[in-house]
């Protein structure tokens, strides 16, 4: 039993690198140390920052003038994430959802989830997902991201470009969320691709989505790709 469930943890999809781009590195780097509670592991001069995210590295290259807007969410251990939203809110203002609640609740996801917005106006996640049954013993901190679990990519054409990933990549659509015209997720429980038509906006603000330079390292089916948008 023990080497099936290793065998099945390593056929799923997790998102190793992702790369993003930034208009301006040393603010960056300030919040994410001052926020997040994370400091580069290497970085070079203002142009590039590299984090290491749980088993993610989250990298952002300087950008001129682009003025770059992502989704992306951190997956948090699911006893830690009422700490980790309490911890959060001391630091930044978390993004109301509709109903009046700053807290998400994906029923059909078996997720909660809470937003917030980086220093790029990134709209940032953090999630926390209750089938992956995942627990920790320490307080939390920066220590108990477990990885970056979603990126968002944005495309004139969702179903071409879902059909396209599945063909290319072999990663499926996600089984807990039908696809649609506008808006598909791809993946697994681990790493999801949130497909999203240009223009659409992204939840839960009114912000619409545009396609940014994004390159992606991911395993998925115990294969490594890598993806650049």
């Amino acid at each position: 039993m023990t080497n099936l469930l290793v065998l099945s943890n390593y056929l799923r999809m997790k998102i190793i690198e992702l790369e993003l781009l930034s208009d301006n590195i040393p603010e960056t780097e300030s919040f994410y140390k001052e926020v997040l509670g994370l400091e580069p592991y290497h970085k070079e001069g203002k142009t590039v920052l590299i984090y290491e995210v749980g088993y993610t590295k989250l990298i952002f290259r300087k950008s001129e003038n682009v003025k770059p807007v992502y989704h992306f969410a951190i997956d948090v251990p699911n006893n830690r994430f009422d700490e980790g939203h309490r911890y959060m809110k001391g630091k930044v203002s978390i993004i109301p959802v509709p109903g009046g609640s700053d807290i998400a609740d994906f029923r059909n996801w078996h997720a909660r989830s809470f937003y917030f917005y980086d220093n790029n106006g990134n709209i940032v996640e953090f999630i926390t997902r209750y089938d992956n049954n995942v627990v920790s013993d320490k307080a939390f901190d920066s220590e108990s991201y477990i990885s970056i679990s979603e990126i968002g990519l944005v495309t004139p054409r969702v179903p071409e470009f879902a059909d396209m990933i599945t063909a290319r990549l072999g990663v499926p659509v996600f089984h807990r969320q039908p696809r649609a015209d506008r808006f598909t997720v791809m993946g697994d429980d681990d790493g999801l691709f949130i497909i999203a038509e240009t223009g659409r906006e992204w939840y839960p603000v009114t912000i619409k989505a545009h396609s940014y330079h994004t390159r992606i390292l991911f395993m998925n089916g115990g294969v490594v790709h890598q993806f650049i948008k």
